[in-house]
């Protein structure tokens, strides 16, 4: 019987799937690596982004890859490429360019597409701007710097970042959420004005629970919005943060189970032998709340590459990590550790708000399960952020007294 060198195939070439193709490369120098994106660039750190949309770094410091580098590693990088189908039955990969790559292992790191402004008006006017790309970045960056006004509209992390970075930019600024206050869904109504002071601070006005309704446009560019409050807001971009629709289009027409993300089991695997899914595609399991979730971190997709590239060779290692973000936000940062959601009947939660430095305060809060914590958010002050992430870890039962003990452990 013959053999065949391993050969894999991976969609989506940010930090998830260029992981996995780098140690794929590491532990097998024979196997062949074909790794697909639609974007023209080799993998860049999307979370330098909010920097370089602020002027405080250029692009060649957003960059983390270059064409050399896949070269050397034998990585056939296939850029400005689309996935037209996959074939489990085959184990086929078909493209736009004609192209059918069979594989071995298949890894789906195709990341989400963010959510457009659906509303009159919208369509009939340019500058209007989400904020995921590189490419995105540079064109938000050449219509600042001709604009004199901005709107920041969403309650997510992308709004604050685009508000962010109009404000630093000297824009007017204003930033408009749906919502009662930003990041509602892991925020109260305290945490929430812990950030409006910090936006205010900065000069943005701070609009809550409104819509736009309509953009109204003059020449082909926003003149104003039009909320459904009846407020008029003058602007000259709206920038988007209106969260992401996950990318599984591609998967059209197979057996793959998918939910809000794609599926996987904890070796990220899915119920189709030798299909697996990372990043924030992947609806993963994760042993620290015992069930499945998606979760659109940079250090989350990483690990991902990580662990998925030992079982796509045939490994079996469970993903155990602990995601984590952290952000600058304004002039303090904020940090998201494991499962941190208010909106979730089974956990439960403790806050802490105090006095911090810049004149700014210290937000804190963290979310049990069964009396184990599973989720931490900080404003403000990271002090025993590294402790909090080892005791989600770990798992360890915590009394009341312990729990709260907690908000103020450094």
């Amino acid at each position: 019987m013959t053999t065949h060198d391993r050969r894999y195939v991976i969609i989506g070439n940010g930090v998830a799937g260029t992981t996995a193709a780098e140690n794929l490369r590491k532990n097998d120098p024979n196997c062949s690596i074909h790794l697909l994106t639609n974007e023209p660039y080799p993998l860049y750190n999307r979370v330098s982004l909010p920097r370089f949309l602020q002027g405080v770094i250029v692009e060649q410091k957003v960059m983390i890859r270059d064409f050399a580098w896949h070269e050397q590693r034998n990585i056939q990088l296939l850029t400005e490429t689309f996935v037209t189908g996959v074939n489990t039955d085959e184990r086929v990969v078909v493209t736009d360019k004609g192209q059918y790559l069979p594989y071995d292992a298949l890894l789906v790191a195709t990341g989400g597409w963010a959510n457009p402004l659906l509303v009159p008006g919208a369509q009939d006017a340019k500058h209007i701007y989400n904020f995921v790309t590189l490419d995105d970045t540079k064109t938000i960056i050449e219509r600042m710097l001709e604009s004199r006004t901005a709107l920041a509209y969403g309650g997510s992390f992308i709004s604050y970042e685009l508000c962010d970075g109009f404000a630093v930019r000297k824009l007017d600024t204003t930033w408009l959420t749906r919502g009662p206050y930003w990041l509602r869904n892991c925020l109260d109504p305290n945490g929430g004005e812990v950030i409006d002071n910090i936006a205010k601070k900065f000069g943005v006005e701070v609009i809550h629970g409104d819509e736009i309704e309509s953009v109204i446009p003059k020449n082909g560019v926003p003149s104003y919005v039009k909320t459904k409050k009846g407020r008029e807001i003058q602007t000259d971009m709206i920038g988007i943060g209106l969260g992401i629709t996950l990318n599984t289009s591609v998967l059209a027409n197979t057996p793959l189970e998918i939910r809000q993300g794609v599926v996987v089991n904890e070796y990220l695997e899915t119920n189709v032998p030798g299909v697996y899914a990372a990043g924030d595609v992947a609806e993963f399991y994760d042993s620290t709340v015992n069930e499945h979730h998606t979760m659109g971190t940079w250090d989350n997709a990483m690990a991902h590459g990580r662990i998925v590239a030992l079982n796509m060779a045939g490994g079996q290692q469970p993903y155990l990590d602990v995601p984590t973000y952290t952000s600058p936000l304004f002039d303090v940062n904020i940090a998201v550790v494991g499962t941190a959601e208010s909106n979730n009947p089974e956990l439960v939660s403790v806050a802490l708000r105090e006095p911090g430095e810049k004149g700014n305060e210290n937000y804190r809060k963290l979310f049990f399960r069964e009396n184990k914590l599973v989720g931490v958010l900080m404003i403000g002050s990271p002090k025993g952020r590294k402790k909090l992430v080892e005791i989600v870890k770990n798992q360890q039962v915590l009394e009341t007294a312990e729990r709260e003990a907690l908000l103020r452990l450094k």
